[in-house]
């Protein structure tokens, strides 16, 4: 006689009972629990705590259990009346966040953004469509834009076609504001400028700078120093265009490559990865047309290169 097949923990329920999800706009300064207790009147105090203690809770789409977690306007929270919202981890990448049709991750250096003719799995790409097909496997995960492997920092992924297709067709009204900081060798001069030229590849896929429009596409790069120290300089740099490897063949030519980059001239490595990080990114919703602004702090390392 045949034993039955085991199945992983939940995937029987996850197919015989689709979620049920109640979703709570915050228009004023609150507190979780206290927030639960106002918008679900109906259900008993003790109820919506164990809907809190048991991930049933996510906040701008990521699950919590901390009863006082402060809430501002333009929150969202979302209850999960069937199951517990996946408690996703992967150190290398963490979602910073998830709602219907985006998610806004912090990427690890590294780290490929989408797979190509070597690499299939174990991309930020591949980690995230596994993830998102938890709960319903016909869900989905689109690229939006790419960063480097070797770059950390926020990066955007679409999770239905309409979201995709409203960031890709009209990317640069969509994005607002994108900011990197790099920790580059020497000393820029002057401390703060703007940065243009034409950016080209040549059959070694290494890209450089020309004054010709009809070789290059036109790049744009500002800049300024936030602290220097110890031989190295710590860089805010804003895009006004996305090109290409834009920002470590920009700093290069200045003179400065940045600490690690190996490709574009750099003789140090002290950290032993590329000192660039994607820390703010700036956009309007493809779905809402909401502003959607996010931060993530300095790395530690880059702070520790020029104190």
């Amino acid at each position: 006689m045949n034993k039955p097949r085991k199945t992983k923990p939940g995937a029987e329920r996850n197919i015989a009972r689709p979620d049920i999800i109640e979703t709570y706009p915050v228009t004023g300064e609150d507190t979780l629990l206290e927030f639960l207790f106002k918008s679900m009147p109906q259900r008993k105090r003790t109820s919506v705590k164990e809907l809190l203690k048991h991930n049933q809770v996510a906040v701008n789409g990521t699950p919590l259990t901390q009863f006082d977690t402060p809430l501002k306007p333009g929150d969202e929270v979302k209850v999960n009346l069937t199951r517990e919202f996946r408690v996703f981890y992967n150190r290398r990448l963490k979602i910073v966040y998830e709602d219907d049709d985006i998610i806004v991750i912090n990427k690890g250096y590294g780290l490929l953004s989408m797979g190509n003719d070597k690499v299939t799995d174990g991309t930020a790409y591949s980690i995230l469509k596994e993830y998102v097909k938890w709960g319903n496997p016909a869900n989905k995960i689109f690229i939006v834009h790419r960063l480097d492997r070797d770059t950390s920092g926020l990066m955007m992924f679409a999770k239905n076609e309409n979201a995709k297709n409203a960031m890709q067709h009209n990317w640069n009204n969509m994005v607002l504001n994108r900011r990197y900081v790099a920790v580059v060798e020497g000393e820029i001069d002057p401390a703060e400028g703007t940065i243009r030229s034409y950016l080209a590849e040549n059959t070694r896929h290494e890209v450089y700078s020309t004054d010709n429009p009809d070789e290059g596409k036109l790049a744009v790069t500002r800049y300024s120093t936030i602290a220097k120290g110890k031989g190295y300089s710590l860089v805010d740099v804003e895009l006004d265009t996305g090109r290409k490897n834009q920002i470590r063949v920009h700093l290069s030519e200045k003179g400065c490559p940045i600490a690690g980059d190996r490709r574009y001239g750099a003789g140090s490595s002290p950290i032993h990865r590329l000192a660039l990080h994607a820390r703010t990114l700036r956009f309007v919703h493809p779905v809402t047309k909401k502003e959607m602004n996010f931060s993530t702090p300095i790395p530690a390392g880059f702070l520790s290169m020029v104190k």
